[in-house]
């Protein structure tokens, strides 16, 4: 695990010792190249070759273009996007060269549909869509089996809110319906073990504004003109000052429930319906044919 919170890395170790699992924690700043390749490197130093690697880091602001600076621009977009470029590549730098291994990229409805408030965040994931693509293409140009998948989430019941930059009169809030981490953590997990899907969509939330957007991305424009403001925001005033995470970390042991937690599903039936049909139908115990629908 490589993340800039040493309190929170340590506490996941220990939960994960107490599991029976083995797992270290090396503090990092996901930005910094150098750093990621050296944590590669530690970890197949410690724990032996990189079987899966999960890219998951991200910040944003919650703001206006309008009101956002170049700085937190560029702050968003080096650890959300650049971040899991520098991941990627010192993942592949191991990958390659033993022909196995899976990548999985923690994307996002909003990499496919951009909502107002999140600028910096969807530019971030429309980017990562395009490079994982072009990834995708070079490795099976050159018959290499390591996979690449990408794992598109709903809005998440997540500390996120809580410690993101923002600007808006009121506290942030993941836009309706909601779902605990423990959805994505089932998602990702099913990603890392089916890497040869290219993508997995997680919730109809995420179904409905991907395929809704390249249907009709207008009429997207007009609702979320109208309706994107108040859905992201609670009905608190947003304290001051606020702290928050985009350059350093908020210091306390958050956990990964945000404090949505009445108002978060604990189940998709789209991921479970999505996953074991999935499962069903390659192992042969599914299928459909005319002679199953009957004749009249």
């Amino acid at each position: 695990m490589i993340a800039r919170g040493s309190e929170r890395l340590d506490d996941t170790v220990g939960e994960l010792t107490a599991l029976g699992a083995q797992g270290i924690a090396i503090e990092a700043d996901v930005a910094d190249a150098d750093a990621v390749e050296a944590a590669a490197a530690r970890v197949e130093a410690e724990l032996g070759p990189i079987d899966v690697w999960v890219n998951n880091a991200m910040t944003t602001v919650f703001a206006p273009v309008s009101k956002t600076t170049p700085d937190e621009f560029r702050r968003a977009t080096e650890v959300t996007y650049l971040g899991s470029v520098w991941g990627t590549m010192a993942a592949l730098k191991r990958m390659v060269p033993r022909d196995s291994g899976s990548i999985v990229q923690v994307g996002s409805a909003l990499a496919y549909r951009g909502i107002p408030l999140q600028g910096a965040y969807c530019g971030s994931k429309h980017a990562l869509q395009g490079f994982l693509e072009s990834l995708r293409t070079e490795l099976e140009h050159e018959g290499s089996k390591v996979r690449v998948t990408m794992v598109q989430l709903p809005a998440l019941n997540t500390p996120q809110f809580t410690w993101s930059r923002a600007k808006m009169p009121r506290k942030p809030q993941p836009v309706p319906p909601i779902f605990q981490p423990e959805v994505a953590a089932e998602a990702i997990v099913w990603a890392a073990q089916h890497a040869n899907e290219r993508q997995l969509m997680v919730g109809w939330p995420t179904v409905k504004a991907i395929v809704g957007n390249a249907i009709a991305p207008a009429l997207a424009d007009r609702y979320l003109a109208r309706n994107g403001y108040s859905d992201q925001q609670t009905d608190e005033p947003i304290e001051s000052p606020r702290p928050d995470n985009l350059f350093t970390p908020v210091p306390g042991n958050q956990a990964a429930h945000g404090p949505f937690d009445r108002q978060a599903r604990r189940h998709s039936v789209q991921l479970w319906l999505r996953t074991r049909a999935w499962t069903l139908a390659r192992s042969g115990k599914f299928s459909f044919s005319r002679r199953d629908a009957g004749s009249r």
